[in-house]
């Protein structure tokens, strides 16, 4: 029989209304009393390392995540991280980073209403999470509403609903329906079982920021970037839209690639990414050493180019790094077709 550990963080999934809101209450002994059944199928253990709303997730805590997973690597066939939904792309994204190699797989789950409300959709996605869980693949996933999200694709799209998660710019890895998971067979060998060793790369750099571009953006904030930060994600308009008339961002973020500060430009749209060998002002840009999003994520990004810093000081590297697929974050067709090796 199979064994599963649940690493419990808090979240939405654990929450009881105390009568000043909801707040993280349950531990996994109480979360696994609602869905028994699941004992029949696996052995299951449970440590509750964190107990938060995720809005206060963080990078600190991300290490604690992937520690706990990897100290416990040999023990377990597959992790089931329990997780508040409002953070929780960055996590799976922020996990498939730091635990290299994975050949165990790795299903965050979580709910939008608690697991002790009548209808809650927490139930469900906790089963199909274990059930995703011991399965024969490989990697960092999102399981929620009867599918299974690549890890660095995920996305938060709907506030309240149950289909509240999308894979963004890529398929769903699987659906499950009654008990029945249906694989979608064009990608799964990708995330077949490989033997590899796992590595725990856990350097990462906080010093980045998010800068969302917007009609008469105020350039002076790009001094302060320079000041603090080692890199900055630029959400731009539309394929790689940016300001250079009367507000010319375009010198500002010259200033930031000439200071060896990371800038890598994405798009505020969330389908099909970025190019900017469309308009003038991209191909500008492209000749300043800029670093292509292409179509990956913000939810993504952010702890990939904290883990991309964290790898190097060199400026050619780290845009190698973010510019290179890795466990299906870009597209084939628009990265480097090399899959992304680990410095030692």
């Amino acid at each position: 029989m199979k064994k599963i550990l649940i690493v419990a963080t808090g979240g939405t999934i654990a929450c009881s209304d105390s009568g000043d809101g909801l707040s993280p209450k349950y531990d996994v002994n109480e979360l696994l009393e609602y869905i028994p059944h699941v004992l029949d199928l696996c052995k299951i253990g449970g440590e509750l390392i964190m107990n938060i709303d995720s809005s206060n997730m963080n990078p600190s805590r991300w290490k604690c995540i992937a520690q706990k997973i990897y100290e416990n690597y040999e023990n377990y066939d597959g992790f089931v991280v329990t997780h508040g939904t409002d953070t929780m792309a960055y996590t799976s994204a922020a996990l498939t980073y730091m635990l290299q190699n994975m050949d165990k797989p790795v299903i965050i789950t979580g709910s939008q209403y608690s697991i002790e409300e009548s209808g809650s959709d927490a139930i469900q996605n906790l089963s199909d999470a274990i059930l995703f869980a011991l399965e024969d693949i490989a990697g960092v996933f999102v399981a929620f509403d009867g599918k299974l999200i690549n890890g660095t694709r995920a996305m938060k799209v709907k506030t309240r609903s149950f289909d509240a998660f999308e894979s963004v710019n890529f398929p769903d890895i699987a659906t499950i329906k009654y008990g029945k998971i249906i694989y979608n067979k064009s990608i799964l060998g990708f995330y077949k079982k490989h033997g590899q060793q796992m590595e725990f790369a856990d350097s990462i750099c906080e010093k980045i920021m998010v800068l969302k571009l917007f009609p008469g953006i105020n350039p002076d904030i790009f001094d302060y970037i320079k000041n603090i930060c080692r890199g900055v994600i630029i959400e731009s308009f539309g394929i790689g839209g940016i300001p250079f008339e009367n507000f010319d961002i375009t010198s500002k973020v010259k200033e930031l690639i000439d200071e060896g500060i990371a800038v890598v430009v994405t798009t505020q749209c969330m389908e099909e990414g970025v190019d900017l060998n469309i308009y003038e002002v991209g191909k500008k840009l492209s000749q300043n050493n800029i670093i292509f999003a292409r179509d990956m994520n913000t939810e993504a990004l952010v702890p990939k180019l904290m883990w991309a810093l964290g790898m190097s000081k060199d400026m050619g590297e780290v845009k190698k790094y973010i510019e290179t697929s890795f466990k299906g974050d870009i597209t084939i067709e628009t990265a480097v077709l090399n899959e992304l090796q680990i410095a030692k």
